[in-house]
């Protein structure tokens, strides 16, 4: 067995983990430890490059280092920061989405304005998804993403899903593989399940809760209260589905809207094309600053509540179908383009789609990104292609975590 190492942490990186170096100049990879931290590891896994430890104890301690507040944080995987201090955790983010800019998208002073914090780092979580736990209850996902850990608190939803889930009663033998629970803006919640049973579990509920179920063919069944949840945002309702994406921390999405509406192009009715346009969170308040509002969006569901939310707008078209798939086949027909604005998922930009984007050579884009690396990447080109980035701004939606949120600002030549 080999013995366990000694290691000064340099830094943080994307993942939640820090960095530090093996006596053989490797890499090793540490989860829940800090920058300055000298540290005892167990090598859990090995490699010719890089290597991952498992923390055994703090030989010395960071001063950003503080006590988690949860009894299972370390345990289960939903949270990688509890253990840094609020402030330094978004200083920790700016110097993640630095290095990840310079390394992948080769940006060597990338123009960075800051990050806006959250207006509450704990009880943010409009939306949780849990698990069944093998003793009937609820539960996450270990770190590792192997078991399911039984819970008896968690500290980042909202007062309104705290107190409803542990209520939540499964028995045993449910065939559900996720349970989701939503609170909107007015306080109604939503319980979403998820299962490989065509007609869905039974159901006793006891409750002031609506629920649907998601069957394994995407379709949605009411099973209690309403089908529909509302969002309030600087203002604007948007009505949402019950299988429809929509942010989890709702202070900090207004912040983002805000900067988004700051930024547009100064032009009093604008060309705009936007790409992932999911239920409509950006279209209600770009339309009224277009002449025409153009919008692509693959999911079924947001589609349906983007026409909902949208129908007072006679200059919006939405087309459904994955953006790298619909986006080419517009491209004739689209007008000159002032503004793109895009908030695609994770995996960023199909190189498909990132062609067709920069053939129409839009003056503006608007990127909206929830992964600094494949932002990066798509930057990276954008900017090969033409384009400048003149801005990037981080907001910290997931506070306790590692993920970030980030607005790039794009500008033509």
């Amino acid at each position: 067995m080999t013995e366990n190492q000694r290691v000064r942490i340099e830094k943080l990186v994307y993942g939640g983990d820090g960095l530090g170096r093996l006596p053989d100049s490797r890499a090793v990879f540490v989860p829940f430890t800090l920058p300055g931290e000298v540290v005892e590891l167990q090598i859990v896994q090995e490699g010719k490059k890089f290597a991952r430890g498992k923390l055994i104890s703090i030989l010395e301690s960071s001063p950003a280092r503080i006590q988690p507040r949860c009894r299972h944080f370390g345990t289960c995987g939903g949270c990688h920061y509890q253990h840094i201090a609020y402030d330094a955790q978004l200083q920790a983010k700016l110097s993640i989405m630095e290095d990840q800019l310079r390394r992948l998208g080769g940006f060597l002073t990338p123009p960075i304005s800051g990050i806006t914090a959250s207006p509450d780092p704990w009880n943010y979580r409009n939306q949780m998804q849990f698990h069944p736990a093998p003793e009937g209850g609820l539960g996450f996902m270990d770190i590792e993403i192997k078991t399911v850990v039984p819970i008896q608190e968690c500290h980042l939803p909202t007062e309104g899903i705290n107190a409803l889930w542990p209520q939540i009663d499964l028995g045993a033998e449910t065939g559900l593989t996720r349970i989701i629970l939503r609170e909107d803006s007015f306080g109604e919640l939503m319980l979403v399940l998820e299962g490989g049973d065509e007609l869905g579990p039974e159901l006793s509920l006891d409750l002031p809760v609506s629920v649907c179920y998601l069957k394994p063919d995407g379709s949605c069944l009411t099973l209690a209260g309403q089908d529909q949840l509302i969002y309030q945002v600087l203002g604007r309702q948007l009505s949402l589905s019950p299988e429809s994406f929509f942010q989890v921390n709702l202070g900090v999405t207004e912040k983002l809207v805000e900067y988004v509406l700051a930024r547009l192009p100064q032009a009093p009715a604008l060309n705009t094309l936007e790409l992932y346009a999911g239920a409509g969170l950006f279209s209600l308040f770009l339309a009224e600053r277009s002449r025409e509002l153009i919008a692509i969006e693959s999911s079924p569901s947001a589609c349906y509540d983007f026409t909902n939310n949208l129908d007072a707008y006679d200059n919006v078209r939405l087309y459904e179908g994955p953006v790298e798939e619909v986006l080419p086949a517009l491209i004739d027909d689209l007008p000159s383009l002032d503004l793109v604005l895009l908030d695609p998922p994770r995996a960023g930009l199909h190189p498909k789609a990132r062609e067709s984007l920069e053939k129409l050579a839009s003056e503006h884009i608007i990127y909206i990104s929830c992964d600094p690396s494949t932002l990066a990447r798509d930057l990276k080109h954008l900017c090969a292609a033409g384009y400048k980035l003149v801005d990037l701004h981080l907001f910290d939606m997931f506070p306790q975590t590692y993920h970030m949120e980030t607005v790039a600002i794009l500008q033509r030549g």
